[in-house]
């Protein structure tokens, strides 16, 4: 987009409100905490928050997914747009030979006699009819905000690893601080 700028992802911000995991530097200090009473408790609960950020690992992949089939659709439907608007510009009364997808792995060829309007799917069984200008707008649109989104998601995905391997180093962490604690009770006993 003209005029836009483009803003670089933020390393420390997740863009789907992905709560960040805390990192436990002094163990005994964050035990000794209130709430914080018994080390099975705290290794419960960061289990249920490492369970939640999984939850959302699978629909951040499935999102996508969604995304990588969506764009190269977008930029196809892009090139015939502006094929079609290259030869109508030229004045060319010649038609355009395509195939187009009638179901899984099948395609039929057609032909589209010279024309200013097309017809696009918006979703939902809707579809509309539009100038080629006006099309081409809002594909292009669509294939810009398809390619940032999928930027966000992947940054995401990122981030949430990095919620995970620290949920999980602090697990760790906490429960060989219990069992280094038993051990030294036991031997004290």
């Amino acid at each position: 987009m003209a005029g836009e700028k483009e803003v670089p992802l933020d390393e420390n911000k997740s863009y789907m409100g992905i709560p960040e995991a805390q990192f436990v530097e002094d163990v005994d200090n964050f035990m000794s905490k209130d709430g914080n009473d018994k080390a099975e408790t705290v290794i419960k609960r960061l289990d249920e928050q490492l369970n939640k950020y999984k939850f959302m690992d699978v629909h951040l992949q499935a999102r996508k997914r969604k995304l990588k089939t969506q764009i190269p659709d977008i930029k196809a439907s892009l090139g015939t747009v502006k094929e079609m608007k290259e030869k109508i510009g030229q004045g060319s009364t010649d038609a355009i030979e395509t195939s187009f997808l009638l179901s899984d792995q099948v395609y039929m060829k057609a032909i589209i006699p010279p024309t200013d309007k097309v017809c696009l799917w918006l979703g939902a069984n809707v579809m509309l009819e539009y100038s080629l200008e006006d099309a081409e707008g809002l594909l292009s649109k669509n294939l810009s905000n398809a390619t940032k989104n999928l930027g966000q998601v992947e940054h995401d995905l990122d981030f949430l690893r990095n919620q995970c391997t620290t949920t999980e180093v602090t697990m760790a962490r906490i429960y060989n601080w219990d069992v280094k604690r038993r051990r030294a009770a036991k031997a004290s006993a």
